[in-house]
């Protein structure tokens, strides 16, 4: 097909689909404008005539030699930016960063400590499934990769900690930036949709406004092309195995003779009384907790969804709920630990509730 032709078919079609939608029902317009939309695609696509010979007969080296323009069907060049990304890494990141709040909460230097009091008759415990799993740890040392691997990872795919940056390697330094301003963007847009649905006074509320979609949908897609960026290498295989190793961890911790040793009821209290008994202090194991849960499936969601630009305001409103859900669990979990004080809307209430005056906590938090 010829560029004036082509121009002329896509034009026409346009104003044909603005003239029947104006002559629709308000109901109707939603679905049938996709419809429509999603025709005009193919229309425009169809018309290119998908011959990959087009430039060279454009240059004249193709069989029939030198053509006119008009004899050259024009190209048609596909917008594939957004959906150039690798999901084996994209769920990687996710799992990491779950290790990476669990790694915070001291679970992996538990482990440390708890084979030490083991090797050094510290603890006491004999024969039973927890020893017996601490023994079999210590004879083979399962661990390709140490922690030093571990907050090397950290460092590139989340900006996180103070490991070492391999030269030449890809830091994703904007990682928090981005992960919170998403985080706020799902939370705020489903604020604005429950006042929405509150204060509710016609058909026009029922439909939530394109640019807080487009918002959320922008932030996510810089987000997740960035951790895709980021986490090549060996983060697959040293999340799988970090990933393995952890539920081993916690397998141990839920040991009936582990638990007992610590006159604990559940692997949690066993966690607190090995930091503890350690160091003399535990972390925010609630706050990151929540955290590891929520965050993981947020940059699930951000890794498995298409992002389409045209999508229908009732169905992104479905697809993102469980995400903004978390979303707010997230900020609340964040906004009680220390790197979160910063966090707006941290006010003398949530400051309080860590069990401080008013005057230690302000001095605390600011």
């Amino acid at each position: 097909m010829s560029p004036n032709n082509s121009e002329y078919i896509q034009s026409l079609f346009q104003q044909f689909m603005q003239e029947e939608l104006d002559k629709l029902p308000q109901a109707d317009r939603q679905s049938l404008s996709r419809a429509f939309e999603s025709r005009f695609g193919q229309l425009v696509k169809d018309a290119s005539g998908g011959k990959e010979s087009a430039f060279p007969d454009l240059v004249g080296f193709g069989s029939e030699g030198v053509v006119s323009f008009d004899e050259v069907p024009p190209a048609y060049l596909e917008a594939d930016f957004d959906e150039g990304v690798t999901p084996s890494q994209l769920q990687a990141s996710a799992e990491l960063y779950f290790i990476l709040q669990h790694d915070i909460m001291g679970l992996f230097k538990a482990m440390d400590i708890l084979r030490r009091q083991f090797r050094d008759g510290t603890i006491r415990i004999q024969r039973g499934p927890g020893a017996q799993k601490l023994y079999l740890l210590e004879k083979w040392r399962p661990l390709r990769y140490n922690p030093k691997d571990r907050a090397i990872a950290y460092g590139r795919v989340f900006n996180y900690g103070r490991g070492p940056k391999p030269a030449g390697a890809i830091i994703n330094r904007n990682f928090q930036h981005q992960f919170v301003a998403l985080i706020s963007s799902l939370a705020r847009y489903y604020r604005d949709l429950t006042v929405s649905e509150v204060v509710r006074g016609g058909p026009a509320l029922d439909t939530r406004p394109y640019g807080s979609i487009a918002s959320v949908q922008r932030i996510a897609i810089d987000l997740r092309y960035a951790l895709d960026r980021a986490s090549y290498g060996n983060i697959v295989s040293l999340t799988h195995e970090s990933g393995l190793y952890l539920k081993e961890v916690l397998g141990i911790l839920d040991a009936p003779d582990v638990k007992r040793a610590y006159d604990a009821t559940n692997r949690w209290q066993a966690l607190e009384g090995i930091l503890k008994r350690d160091n003399g202090r535990i972390g925010d194991l609630s706050q990151r907790a929540k955290m590891a849960e929520a965050g993981r499936r947020i940059l699930q969601w951000v890794g498995g969804t298409s992002f389409d630009s045209d999508v229908d305001a009732d169905s992104f409103r479905v697809q993102a709920r469980t995400a903004g859900a978390h979303a707010e669990a997230w900020i609340a979990a964040y906004r009680l630990t220390k790197e979160g004080r910063a966090y707006p809307g941290v006010n003398g209430n949530l400051k309080w509730s860590r069990g401080l005056s008013q005057s230690q906590a302000e001095a605390a938090y600011l």
